[in-house]
């Protein structure tokens, strides 16, 4: 996220919801919002109260939310037509929903036209 744009990197998109400090606009190229968790499950998971497997099932699952959706297609839109990069601060890209995410927009491709 805090890396200087690549040339291999395509489209940066940012899937926070709220806007990361020290970050310019111009390092990123669209921001979708609703590709990030509700701050609720972000809260719980950071506490300990939701453990990672929790925190999978009920973000995918918010990414059937209407808004969501919308951006889900968007995402998986510019994906077609051209390399994209997720943005996101966590620090560990295994537990991230970023990760979650890349898998997810990966097998929606695949499984639509």
């Amino acid at each position: 996220m805090y890396d200087p744009p690549g040339p291999d990197d395509g489209d940066r998109v940012l899937v926070m919801r709220l806007w990361p400090r020290g970050i310019a606009k111009s390092d990123v190229d669209r921001w979708l919002r609703e590709l990030a968790p509700v701050i609720t499950l972000v809260r719980g998971f950071r506490s300990g109260a939701v453990p990672w497997d929790a925190y999978r099932q009920a973000y995918l699952a918010g990414l059937e939310r209407p808004e969501a959706r919308e951006h889900v297609a968007e995402a998986l839109a510019m994906a077609r037509t051209r390399p994209i990069t997720l943005l996101c601060g966590c620090p560990d890209e295994r537990r991230c929903h970023r990760s979650l995410l890349q898998v997810y927009l990966e097998k929606r491709a695949v499984d639509s036209p």
